[in-house]
């Protein structure tokens, strides 16, 4: 009998093997989304020293009063605007997307869309 691997054993193989490619460093941060079934997160991570340097989520409070529902492509183009206006106040132009072993569609797209057309460059 074939046993199937649970969809998130598959995401964290695929998210080991995207993280094997590249790395933040302290010139080109890396910028890290995870989905969950009610949120999102993005945080932009300077991995040569392990340092978060931006973060923004659905759960914060300021984010979350902005949005009707925090599971949903509006909430992840929010999303990509803020982090993208975070990093540019603390001087972030350039960062590598981290998928996170993500498909690229859908709200992850919508995320890095956003990030994008509010200024940052990947």
């Amino acid at each position: 009998m074939i046993s199937k691997k649970s969809r998130k054993e598959v995401r964290v193989k695929k998210h080991n093997r995207i993280r094997n490619r590249f790395a933040g460093t302290s010139t080109t941060p890396r910028l890290a989304v995870f989905r969950s079934n009610n949120h999102m997160y993005a945080q932009i991570i300077d991995d040569t020293v392990g340092n978060t340097l931006v973060s923004a989520s659905t759960t914060q409070k300021e984010v979350k009063a902005e949005l009707e529902k925090t599971n949903n492509k509006d909430a992840a183009a929010y999303l990509g605007t803020v982090i993208a206006k975070r990093a540019l106040e603390k001087g972030i132009t350039n960062v590598v997307f981290d998928r996170g072993g993500f498909i690229y569609q859908g709200k992850v797209k919508a995320l890095a869309d956003a990030a994008r057309e509010a200024g940052l460059e990947f």
